[in-house]
C-alpha cells in the first residue's frame, strides 16, 4: 500500500510545523496476513478488538523529514510515493485465484503435446475486472525443432518463441491452448507453467482504506494486482 503526496504538501508542512496527524483505517483487515507496516512511519494499536479493521497513524515528524528529503532529491516531481504497508493475502484455495488452470503433458520421444485449460474466476475479486496481457510461459526441453500451436478461445499465447499475450481476459473467459513440440532429443520432462498478467481497478484482498479525522482527503484511490509467482504443475 502506497500513499502518494502532492509536491505542494512540503510547503504546507514548512509553514505548519505541527500538522494534524494523518490517520487511516484499513477495512477487511482480517483478509491479510504477514502485514509489515513501514517501521519509520506507521504506528498502530495492537489491542484493537475488531479484527476486520485496523487503524494506523503516521509519525508526522518522520514523514515531514522524509518528504523534504525526497523533494530535494527529485525537485521536478509532482507527487511523492511513500510505501506504507506490505502484506500477503490470506488465500482460500482455488476460489482465491483469478485464473484457474489445468495443465497436461503427453511426452513421447519425438514430440510433446501440451494442453492448458484456463478459466477466468470472477469470485476471486471484490469487483470483477479484466486480466490484461495474459501470458503463459513454459520451458520445454528435449531439443525443440518445431512448434505447432493451436488454440480455442485465444491465439498465440505461447512464450516459445516470443510471448504474444492474450490482450484481455474477462467474464466468460474460458478456453484451451494446445501445442505440439517436435523434438530431436526427447522425451521432454514436464515443468511448471508460469503465468503473467496485470489488472487494474480491484484487489484480491477486498481491503479498502478510509481516512480518520480531519485535515486530509483522498483525491484518488487506485487498486491493482499482478501475477507474482503464479505457477501450475502438470
Amino acid at each position: 500500500m502506497v500513499l502518494s503526496f502532492p509536491a505542494g504538501i512540503t510547503r504546507h508542512f514548512a509553514n505548519n510545523p505541527a500538522p494534524a496527524v494523518l490517520t487511516f483505517r484499513v477495512l477487511n483487515y482480517n483478509r491479510l496476513e504477514h502485514v509489515l507496516p513501514n517501521p519509520q512511519l506507521l504506528c498502530c494499536d495492537s489491542t484493537q478488538s475488531d479484527a476486520s479493521t485496523k487503524e494506523f497513524w503516521v509519525n508526522m515528524p518522520n514523514l515531514m523529514t522524509h518528504l523534504k528529503k525526497v523533494s530535494e532529491q527529485k525537485p521536478q516531481a509532482t507527487y511523492y510515493n511513500v510505501d506504507m504497508l506490505k502484506y500477503q493475502v490470506s488465500a482460500q484455495g482455488i476460489q482465491s485465484t483469478p485464473l484457474n488452470l489445468a495443465v497436461s503433458w503427453r511426452c513421447d520421444p519425438a514430440s510433446t503435446d501440451l494442453r492448458i485449460d484456463y478459466k477466468y474466476n470472477t469470485e476471486a475479486m471484490t469487483t470483477p475486472v479484466a486480466l490484461n496481457n495474459v501470458q503463459f510461459l513454459v520451458p520445454v526441453d528435449g531439443g525443440v525443432t518445431k512448434l505447432q500451436p493451436s488454440a480455442m478461445g485465444a491465439v498465440g499465447a505461447w512464450g516459445v518463441p516470443g510471448p504474444n499475450p492474450i490482450p484481455v481476459l474477462q467474464d466468460g473467459g474460458v478456453g484451451s491452448l494446445l501445442a505440439r513440440f517436435q523434438l530431436s532429443e526427447g522425451p521432454s520432462v514436464p515443468a511448471p507453467l508460469a503465468v503473467q498478467f496485470t489488472s487494474e481497478g480491484s484487489t484480491l484482498s477486498s481491503c479498502d482504506i478510509e481516512l480518520v479525522g480531519a485535515g486530509y482527503r483522498f483525491s484518488l484511490i487506485k487498486k491493482r494486482f499482478a501475477a507474482g509467482k503464479y505457477l501450475a504443475d502438470n
